[in-house]
């Protein structure tokens, strides 16, 4: 990559990890996204992905925690389930044009969240059943650990149209629940194998800056709107892309 380019990489990671912090996610599918449009290979972006995910989350979690009641009983239905599906996700390798279909898909969610399309209710529009929250972390946890995700771009939308949490609530137990499929998909990808291409550490250290400061401000109700507004553009740009490709 040229120099320009790399420049410009960081930037987008950087910004993509602020926002998705600053709401509670990790922002795997946009630093999946930013990398598959660079160039590099499913196989070399999935774990680097991951390996994001698992800090950026864990750093949004931390600072969305102190905001909100933690929902303990729904985090650990969901994720009891999610874990395993999600290291049985990774252990699948996905055929490259498949892989940016697949990822061009999720990439709408995000977008609809962003737009405000997704509802959020304050009540609960459908009673929970002991089935719904395991068929839920199975569900999505087997996606993320295909694709490289923590799953939080799918979760929070449901949570937030079922009424079961709050905002706050739902960027805690998200970010909570990125972290450990991250991890599960990390381990079903790769195992303990911690080297990565040399040309993406380079990216790592601006990453995490963007999602700290992310976390911190997000935490403390800043307005994003911009940001929001940028990465909404950017995201829609590349859904249409990879799924044409």
């Amino acid at each position: 990559m040229k120099g320009e380019e790399i420049i410009l990489v960081m930037m987008l990671l950087s910004v993509a990890a602020f926002f998705y912090a600053s709401v509670g996610h990790g922002g795997a599918s946009s630093y999946l996204m930013i990398l598959a449009i660079a160039g590099f290979a499913p196989q070399e972006i999935r774990p680097t992905a991951l390996l994001l995910n698992m800090v950026v989350s864990f750093m949004a979690f931390a600072t969305h925690r102190k905001s909100c009641h933690f929902p303990k009983g729904l985090f650990y239905q969901l994720t009891l389930f999610s874990i395993p599906a999600a290291f049985l996700g990774g252990l699948l390798v996905v055929d490259a044009t498949i892989y940016k279909n697949i990822l061009g898909v999720l990439l709408l969610f995000p977008i609809l969240q962003f737009l405000g399309l997704f509802p959020r209710n304050r009540k609960v529009t459908l009673e929970k059943r002991p089935w719904m929250p395991p068929v839920m972390g199975i569900s999505i946890g087997f996606l993320s650990g295909l694709i490289g995700i923590g799953g939080g771009i799918i979760l929070s939308p449901l949570l937030l149209m079922l009424g079961w949490t709050n905002l706050r609530q739902t960027a805690a137990l998200s970010a909570l629940f990125i972290f450990v499929n991250s991890i599960a998909g990390y381990l079903g990808t790769v195992g303990f194998d911690l080297s990565l291409n040399k040309s993406l550490w380079i990216f790592i250290p601006f990453t995490l800056l963007g999602g700290i400061l992310g976390g911190y401000y997000g935490s403390k109700r800043f307005n994003v709107r911009v940001v929001k507004h940028l990465l909404t553009f950017v995201l829609a740009g590349a859904a249409i892309k990879l799924i044409l490709s």
